[in-house]
C-alpha cells in the first residue's frame, strides 16, 4: 500500500472512485459550471461507513446515495491549501467490494483555482468570451468534488451544454468534431450538448475542459495508425497553428509509439488556448493544451509537443503515487522526449537539448538555496503543503540527469530501451512511488541482464540523486555539443571583446546567426549569460542593433535576451521594455502568461526596478492565471489577500 498522498484530505485507502459521470452546464454571465458529479465507488476494505472528497470553493447544493437524498453530508473546515473535505455519510457501511454511486449537485465559484474565465477582449477574436481550466497539481477539486490524488485513476463521461464550442480531456460522442461548428447552431446564442467518454482510467488532475470560439482542422495520420489527431482553436489563429503543427504532431507520435508501445487514448489533438495559460503545455488526455507562444512561423518550438505526448507514456499512463513522487512524471517524460530528438532528428539535438535544460536546472536550484529540500527529486511534503511551491524545472531536468546517467552506467541505450519498454508494460496504468520504479529496474536486469549490470546499478549514489540537496548534479554530466559548439563560440567572441573600448573596431555582423537556429541562438545567450563579468553597457547596445533581440517575435529569445541584459549596466535601459513585453504593452499585444517567462523577467525587472516590477504587475494582475498571480506575487514579496 503506497503512503498517503499528503495533499489530499479524502478517505481514498478505503474506498475509490471507479468512474464519474459529469452533467454540466457552462454559465459564462456568471462564470461558473452548474450541475452534477455522480461517482461510481468500491469499496476497498470492510465496514466503510462514509466517503470523504476533495472541494474546494466549490457550492454543494445536494447529495443523493444509491438515488435517495440524504441530508447527512457535510463540508468540512476550509484548510488554506487542501480546500474543505466534503463528508458523505452512508445510509449503511460497506464491506470491501461493494459498490455505490454518490450524487453531488454543485456549483463552481469565482475563487477557485481551477477555471479561468476570459473576457472577450482577452481572447484573439475579441468577440466571445473564453474557459479554460488547469486542474495540475491539486485543483480538480476546484471544478468537481473528487478523490484529489494521482493515486486514483478514474473513468468518466459528460454531458456540457454550453452556448459555445466545449473541448474535454475525452474522447468526442457528439458532436463530431469534423462536422460544423457547434453542430451549425449560433455560436454565442444556441445552447448545444456537448457529450464526451474517457475509456482510460486517468487521474483527477487530468481532467480538463475549454470552451470559447473554437474550429478544429484534421492532421494527415500515418497509414495503419487507428488514432485522429488535429489542431484547435479561434479562427483567427486557425492557419497559423495548423500550419506549425500539422507536419510534426503524428510523425512525433508515431516516432513514440516505436520507442514505448501503442498510444492508448486514441485522439491526440492540440489546442492552442489564449495567452494567459501558464504553461508550455498541458498533457491532458486526447487534448494537449499549448501556449501560443508556440506558434514562431518556423517551426522551430515544435518540440515541446514532443515532451507532451510522451507524456500519454510517463504520466497520463504510469503516474506519480503523489506529489513527493512528481519527477517519475516529469523526469521521465524530459528523458524520453530527448531520446526521440536524438531518433528524430540526430545525437546533437538530444545534446544541445540536455545544455539548455542544464542550464535551466542550475537556475531552479539556485533560486531554491534557502528551500534545499526544493532541489531534490523526492521531496517529503508536509501534510497540506502546497505542491505549487515546488514548481520547477528541478524534477524535469534533474530526474532526466538522472536517467540519463543510469542510461550510461548500464551501457547505452541499446540496454537501456528494452528495460523502458518493460517499464511501461509493467505499469501502464498504476500510480507508483519511486521505490516502486526502483524496485522493478533491479528486478529487471537481475532477470534480463548479468551480474556486471547489477553491479553498474550498484555504484550509483541513489541517496545523492534521489534525497539529497544541492547547487549542483551528483555527477559532471558530459553532453554531445556538436550544436553547442558554434553558439558557444560566437559568445566566447563577444566575452573576449569586452574590454574593446571602441565599439567600431568590434569584428561582428548581423549575419553572425545566420547559420544558428532558434534553439542554438538560445545556447548563445545562456553562455553570454553565464559569464561571471557582463558585456559592458556600450557593447550590449550595439549587440542588440546588430542582431534585433529586444525586437524579436519570439518568445523563447526575447526572454533570454532580457535575462542577460537585466543583469547588466545597461539594465536601466532596457528595463522598461522588458516590463512592457511581459504585459503584451509593446508590438506584440500580448502578455506572456507562461510562468516560464513571466515569473523569471518579473523577478530580473525587481531586481532593476521594484517600483516597476510592482506597479507594472498591479495593473495587468488579473490578465494572468491564478496560479501565475500567486507565483509571480511570491517571488515579488506581495501579498495578493491585500492587492
Amino acid at each position: 500500500m503506497h503512503e498517503a498522498d499528503p495533499t489530499s484530505q479524502s478517505n481514498y485507502l478505503q474506498i475509490t472512485t471507479k468512474h464519474i459521470t459529469f452533467d454540466w452546464t457552462v454559465d459564462f454571465d456568471n462564470k461558473v459550471i452548474t450541475g452534477t458529479a455522480t461517482h461510481d465507488l468500491i469499496a476497498k476494505v470492510d465496514e466503510v461507513s462514509e466517503v470523504i472528497f476533495d472541494t474546494s470553493y466549490l457550492h454543494i447544493e445536494g447529495v443523493k446515495v444509491d438515488g435517495d437524498a440524504v441530508q447527512n453530508f457535510r463540508l468540512g473546515p476550509k484548510h488554506a491549501v487542501m480546500g474543505s473535505a466534503l463528508h458523505v455519510t452512508f445510509p449503511r457501511t460497506l464491506s470491501s467490494g461493494s459498490s455505490v454511486l454518490v450524487e453531488i449537485t454543485y456549483r463552481t465559484t469565482a475563487n477557485g483555482t481551477a477555471l479561468q474565465f476570459l473576457e472577450k477582449e482577452q481572447t484573439q477574436g475579441k468577440t466571445f468570451p473564453f474557459l479554460f481550466s488547469q486542474c495540475q497539481p491539486i485543483y480538480a477539486r476546484d471544478l468537481a468534488p473528487v478523490q484529489d490524488t494521482p493515486s486514483v485513476k478514474l473513468t468518466y463521461s459528460a454531458s456540457v451544454r454550453s452556448v459555445l464550442p466545449v473541448l474535454l480531456s475525452a474522447r468526442r460522442i457528439s458532436p463530431p468534431s469534423d462536422g460544423p461548428a457547434h453542430d451549425g447552431k449560433i455560436i454565442g446564442k444556441d445552447e448545444v450538448v456537448y457529450t464526451y467518454d474517457q475509456p482510460t482510467p486517468i487521474p483527477s488532475y487530468l481532467l480538463a475542459i475549454a470552451a470559447g470560439n473554437l474550429q478544429y482542422q484534421p492532421f494527415q495520420v500515418p497509414d495503419g495508425k487507428q488514432w485522429k489527431s488535429g489542431v484547435w482553436s479561434e479562427p483567427e489563429l486557425m492557419d497559423s497553428s495548423f500550419w506549425e503543427f500539422s507536419r510534426d504532431t503524428t510523425r512525433f507520435l508515431a516516432a513514440a509509439e516505436n520507442l514505448a508501445g501503442p498510444y492508448r487514448f486514441g485522439v491526440y489533438d492540440l489546442l492552442v488556448l489564449p495567452p494567459s495559460f501558464p504553461y508550455g503545455g498541458m498533457e491532458n488526455p486526447c487534448l494537449t493544451f499549448v501556449t501560443p507562444t508556440l506558434l514562431a512561423g518556423d517551426r522551430s518550438l515544435t518540440d515541446v509537443v514532443i515532451h507532451e505526448l510522451t507524456h500519454s507514456w510517463f504520466g497520463n499512463g504510469i503516474t506519480h503515487a503523489h506529489a513527493s513522487h512528481f519527477w517519475l512524471n516529469e523526469g521521465w517524460t524530459t528523458y524520453i522526449e530527448r531520446v526521440l530528438l536524438q531518433i528524430i532528428h540526430s545525437p546533437a539535438h538530444r545534446g544541445l537539448s540536455s545544455v539548455i535544460g542544464y542550464k535551466a536546472l542550475l537556475d531552479a536550484l539556485a533560486l531554491f538555496e534557502d528551500k534545499p529540500k526544493y532541489q531534490k527529486l523526492v521531496i517529503d511534503f508536509g501534510y497540506g503543503e502546497d505542491p505549487d511551491s515546488a514548481f520547477s524545472r528541478v524534477p524535469y531536468d534533474k530526474g532526466a540527469n538522472f536517467l540519463l546517467h543510469i542510461e550510461r552506467t548500464l551501457g547505452g541505450l541499446e540496454v537501456f530501451l528494452p528495460y523502458v519498454k518493460d517499464y511501461v508494460t509493467t505499469y501502464m496504468g498504476q500510480s507508483i512511488t519511486t521505490e516502486t520504479w526502483k524496485n522493478h529496474l533491479y528486478t529487471y536486469f537481475q532477470k534480463n541482464g548479468n551480474e556486471g549490470h547489477i553491479k553498474a546499478l550498484n555504484s550509483i549514489n541513489w541517496d545523492a540523486w534521489l534525497h539529497q540537496s544541492g547547487l549542483r548534479l551528483p555527477v559532471e554530466m558530459e553532453y554531445d555539443l556538436t550544436l553547442a559548439n558554434p553558439a558557444n563560440a560566437l559568445a566566447d567572441r563577444w566575452y573576449e571583446s569586452r574590454h574593446t573600448t571602441d565599439i567600431s573596431k568590434l569584428d561582428f555582423k548581423d549575419s553572425d546567426l545566420d547559420s544558428l537556429d532558434a534553439n542554438q541562438r538560445a545556447v548563445f545567450l545562456e553562455r553570454l549569460e553565464s559569464y561571471k563579468e557582463s558585456l559592458p553597457a556600450g557593447h550590449l547596445f550595439h549587440f542588440d542593433k546588430l542582431y534585433g533581440f529586444s525586437k524579436t517575435l519570439s518568445a523563447e529569445i526575447r526572454f533570454r535576451f532580457y535575462t542577460l541584459v537585466l543583469k547588466s549596466q545597461a539594465a536601466m535601459y532596457f528595463v522598461q521594455g522588458a516590463a512592457n513585453w511581459v504585459i503584451g504593452a509593446d508590438a506584440t499585444g500580448v502578455i506572456k502568461g507562461r510562468m516560464k517567462f513571466c515569473r523569471p523577467v518579473f523577478r530580473a525587472i525587481f531586481k532593476v526596478n521594484p517600483d516597476l516590477a510592482i506597479t507594472t504587475f498591479r495593473q495587468t494582475q488579473t490578465q494572468f492565471h491564478p496560479i501565475a498571480q500567486s507565483l509571480i506575487a511570491q517571488d515579488l514579496g506581495l501579498d495578493l489577500a491585500r492587492m
